[in-house]
């Protein structure tokens, strides 16, 4: 993997920090500034829309500028964000900050995607998008933890400084490793952007972006309650399992960018069908300690491992069919995995307040990813379609 990529990575992992440790700081935030923790909760909601709608209409409007300035000018929209955060005295300019941070983190992954996929040869592409998101993955491991850590001692203002200066560092090493001549796709006009969600071919993709990502999210958003209620584990016990849960993230972003190298439907298959399997075993083995634990490790590799996939699908499948919009249909593939996270966390809410209870919510979430099991199944078998008569035509008569 070339050098380049680690600028990548760091910045993802600055990115990735920001958007989950918020979740460990609402209690925080919420007293320090006088507000109820459901309100408190919308900050979370803002940045997800943010990302949402942001990435696809920032990286449209952003085509034509070259792409390392392009990286460099979101870093420097990011660390504003975070600065702007750390001086928040209330509730609207923090906000605010939290949309800035938003969209910068949508036109990085969007970009950064289809920069990731042409730095290395064709067979290494899932392999370098998974790079690029194992930053995004470590800080589900580190950077969240002692963020939260930090906030908890110095207040939650030092922990978006902190990742301020995360921010910086990345800055720091966009401008350093990446090379300034970065090949960009051509910049999208309004009538290819509308194509794009046009494409049926595309949007089926989203839609297995949304269900199989956000399938697993019915349940993360409510572990820590599902390990202390269900399962029995003491809270101090609770933080020692997600850690090991984002260990398990981060090894199975990795070994699924290698499976998603050669194929990546016969990949995504085969992890959502696993998943979903691991998901509806975690409804009975959730009441044991004993086997709770490995299967939440299972959970966490294959809750990531789709991810690589996900992307180096939707960028291949966009050269095919909209090849003069391939950054907006990346951008939009993230908004598609945002959507998933509030989608699951929204059903996995509602299904808490239901007669069902905190131990329904993973097997509702499997029958989220196995709607994204036959959407894998279709477009796989469309893709087999459309390339029979194009074999046919290259047959010498």
């Amino acid at each position: 993997m070339p050098i380049a990529l680690f600028a990548l990575t760091i910045a993802a992992y600055a990115i990735g920090t920001t958007e989950f440790v918020i979740v460990g700081l609402l209690p925080t935030v919420a007293s320090d500034l006088h507000i109820t923790l459901p309100l408190a909760g919308l900050i979370v909601s803002v940045y997800a829309l943010g990302v949402t709608f942001g990435a696809p209409v920032l990286t449209a409007l952003t085509g034509r500028i070259e792409r390392k300035p392009l990286l460099l000018g979101l870093m420097a929209l990011f660390i504003i964000g975070n600065g702007m955060a750390a001086f928040s005295q209330s509730y609207s300019p923090l906000l605010v900050a939290r949309v800035l941070s938003a969209f910068a983190h949508g036109v990085f992954f969007s970009v950064g995607s289809t920069i990731a996929a042409d730095l290395v040869p064709e067979n290494k592409r899932a392999s370098a998008i998974a790079m690029m998101f194992m930053g995004l993955t470590v800080a589900i491991v580190t950077g969240v933890p002692l963020g939260t850590f930090i906030g908890q001692i110095f207040g939650w203002r030092a922990t978006f400084a902190a990742v301020a200066g995360l921010g910086v560092i990345a800055f720091a090493a966009i401008a350093v490793l990446l090379p300034s001549t970065l090949k960009k796709a051509p910049a999208a006009g309004i009538g290819e952007q509308i194509k794009v969600l046009g494409s049926g071919r595309l949007l089926i993709v989203f839609a297995m972006t949304a269900l199989g990502y956000g399938g697993t999210f019915v349940t993360f958003t409510f572990l820590a309650s599902i390990l202390q209620e269900v399962t029995g584990f003491a809270e101090t016990t609770v933080g020692i399992i997600l850690v090991l849960y984002g260990i398990a993230i981060a090894a199975g972003n990795v070994i699924g960018g290698r499976l998603a190298n050669r194929n990546p439907v016969r990949a995504l298959t085969g992890l959502f069908i696993a998943q979903a399997i691991v998901l509806v075993l975690f409804s009975f083995t959730a009441v044991s300690p004993w086997l709770a634990v490995p299967t939440l490790a299972a959970l966490g590799f294959l809750s990531f491992a789709n991810v690589p996939g996900l992307q180096i699908y939707v960028v291949q499948l966009a050269k095919q069919v909209r090849p003069a919009a391939v950054d907006v249909a990346s951008a939009l593939n993230i908004a598609a995995f945002n959507l998933g996270i509030a989608a699951g966390a929204w059903i996995g809410g509602l299904v808490v307040e239901s007669s069902l209870g905190l131990g329904a919510t993973p097997w509702v979430g499997a029958i989220l990813v196995a709607g994204a099991v036959g959407l894998t199944l279709w477009s796989g078998a469309l893709d087999r379609r459309s390339a029979g008569p194009a074999n046919a035509a290259s047959q010498p008569a």
